[in-house]
């Protein structure tokens, strides 16, 4: 957990100066289609108030349609929308972080638990929802997408969101359900000794046992009602090896140690083939991922370069 919460806390300071530098927002591409430079249009180097020339291009730029003035409540409204963006861009991008960094994908390889899905799904409805509004109002024109800067990093951040919607609807609504399908139809047979694939198949659902493995030993965690419909607090699984997953627990092993122990967690002396399925859900999970670092890296040029 302290581990967690010190990758949080850097987080939340990051995208604290990445949302409220203590620079201009003032753009390169207006001083570049004039040829001066930035005292030209504003009293000082760093920006500030406008001079009179300044005033004067941007209501040039106001008559063209390449600048969209807002007024106080829009401003407001702004600012609102945009505060809403923010933390649903860290609630959905920490998540992405926490099942790939700490749980590993492997965790949701038999199907998405609920509450992923619908905090996943949640974040890119308000996501859509608050970045339209942003967009329009500081973007006044199409051709603002490929003559400006922020512009076209702002077209590049869209097309790498819209290319993680596009996986996430795929995982939700074509491979997942297949993986739970696979999963449930799996005979069950009994026995001490498990593989990684075998204990997969009691993972609680579908009335099937919950087994989970800590440590190479088997645990029932069936009759927990901690557990139910092998699901721990919307975190964590059964039919999967949690020995990684307890060192950000907020209890000790001695909560596992009192289930019923079953048997032994055996390495399969063969490797099992992965279905194209699974092959497809760990290619777009890790897709995402790198997707996550590239919208961080857009944003950062944004406000750093």
């Amino acid at each position: 957990m302290r581990l967690l919460s010190k990758i949080t806390l850097w987080i939340l300071i990051g995208l604290f100066f990445i949302a409220f530098p203590f620079v201009s927002h003032s753009t390169p591409e207006y001083a570049e289609q004039t040829g001066f430079g930035c005292r030209r249009c504003h009293t000082d180097a760093t920006g500030g108030e406008l001079t009179k020339a300044g005033q004067d291009f941007r209501e040039d730029l106001r008559i063209k349609g390449h600048y969209r003035p807002l007024g106080p409540f829009q401003r407001v409204m702004r600012l609102v929308i945009g505060y809403v963006h923010l933390l649903t861009a860290i609630a959905w991008f920490g998540t992405i972080l926490y099942v790939h960094i700490l749980l590993k994908p492997v965790y949701a390889a038999k199907g998405l638990p609920k509450g992923e899905l619908i905090l996943g799904w949640l974040g890119i409805v308000l996501l859509s929802m608050t970045g339209v509004p942003l967009t329009i109002a500081r973007i006044p024109a199409w051709d603002a997408f490929y003559t400006t800067r922020f512009g076209i990093l702002l077209g590049i951040k869209i097309i790498l969101f819209l290319v993680m919607v596009t996986s996430a609807a795929v995982v939700t609504f074509v491979i997942g359900p297949k993986l739970r399908k696979r999963s449930s139809q799996a005979p069950l047979e009994k026995r001490t000794r498990f593989t990684l694939e075998a204990l997969s198949q009691f993972n609680g659902s579908e009335k099937r046992p919950a087994y989970i493995a800590y440590k190479g030993k088997v645990y029932d965690v069936t009759a927990s009602k901690l557990w139910v419909e092998g699901n721990h607090v919307r975190k964590h699984l059964a039919g999967n090896d949690l020995t990684e997953a307890l060192r950000t627990a907020p209890h000790g092993e001695d909560k596992i140690l009192e289930m019923p122990f079953i048997g032994e967690l055996t390495i399969s002396e063969t490797k099992i083939q992965k279905s194209t399925h699974e092959k497809v859900f760990y290619f777009m999970a890790y897709m995402n991922l790198v997707f996550v670092f590239l919208i961080t890296f857009v944003i950062a040029l944004w406000k750093w370069t």
